[in-house]
């Protein structure tokens, strides 16, 4: 056992590979946990396919591609707003037409430009092929980002839970949204390698729901959801060197097997735990019980 989990280590990409999980893993799923409680896990999914504009663009040009990607999902959040404020169209149908419109753009500009990103990997990822710039960049995006939240945790909390009392009590509120979805956006761009655009969602909303199961807190979510995002980030990377498959959907199905586990077994919540769960089998065995004692 010890030496089917050294093994692996052996390899720097592997080294590399799990220093990058464990950063996005905690990273995701913290970030993440504003986006469900405020019900705008869809807003996640569109900043990550509205970042491919930005990258083709960005190659293009020859500058940075994830200035590009930043650049690019910042944007499409105004868009959404935009399109908010000056129509009677709802958020949801705003944030489809923006994820699609986006994601076509970039298609049509990759094309287009002859770019030679790798088309695959942007898009499931590829957490083996980091190097120990990107692990880099990704800690210091981490503690980046972790930081502005621990600085401004009591802030956040009124404005996700309570938008008119924070403005009432003179929050700046637009500051706050616009620093928040450039929060977002930067976990999304920093998270592209890890499980790509189309699944970093599940990153960013699976062990935050899942941990949603288990404990109540905001600050307890964010934990245990960064708890179980490393686990799952690291997992993946396992399962991908062991059984040859890719590390993002890998990721992915981890993530979702863990959210499985507590959707069925969650002590207060579980499917098969709540408590009108047990009084109902306890109701069931005396009716078994009774039909017994009939027969006899």
């Amino acid at each position: 056992m010890l030496n089917w989990l050294v093994e692996p280590l052996s390899y720097e990409f592997i080294r590399n590979a799990i220093a990058v999980g464990i950063f996005t893993g905690i990273l995701c799923p913290v970030v993440g946990t504003y986006l469900i409680v405020q019900r705008m896990a869809l807003l996640g999914d569109v900043i990550a396919h509205a970042v491919l504009p930005g990258l083709a663009i960005a190659f293009a040009w020859g500058i940075n591609i994830l200035i590009g990607a930043f650049i690019s999902g910042l944007f499409s959040t105004f868009v959404i707003a935009w399109i908010r404020t000056q129509s009677r169209v709802k958020v949801d149908a705003a944030m489809a037409l923006t994820f699609s419109s986006f994601f076509a753009l970039g298609i049509a500009l990759i094309t287009s430009l002859k770019s030679k990103l790798d088309l695959d990997n942007l898009l499931f990822g590829d957490i083996l092929g980091v190097t120990i710039a990107d692990a880099q960049r990704t800690a210091i995006i981490t503690l980046i980002v972790l930081l502005l939240i621990k600085l401004f945790y009591k802030e956040l909390l009124l404005y996700t839970f309570d938008k008119q009392g924070a403005q009432a009590l003179g929050y700046p509120v637009n500051l706050l949204h616009f620093g928040l979805m450039a929060a977002i956006t930067l976990t999304i761009v920093s998270s592209m390698q890890t499980v790509g655009v189309v699944l970093v969602i599940s990153l960013l909303v699976g062990p935050g729901i899942t941990a949603y199961l288990l404990v109540k807190e905001l600050h307890q979510v964010m934990g245990l959801g960064a708890i179980l995002g490393v686990i799952v980030t690291i997992g993946g990377v396992y399962a991908s060197y062991y059984f040859n498959i890719p590390s993002g959907p890998a990721i992915v199905l981890l993530t979702f097997s863990l959210f499985f586990l507590a959707l069925l077994f969650s002590p207060s919540q579980g499917i098969l735990t709540r408590p009108e769960m047990a009084h109902r089998s306890t109701w069931i065995g005396r009716v078994l019980q009774f039909i017994k004692l009939g027969h006899k």
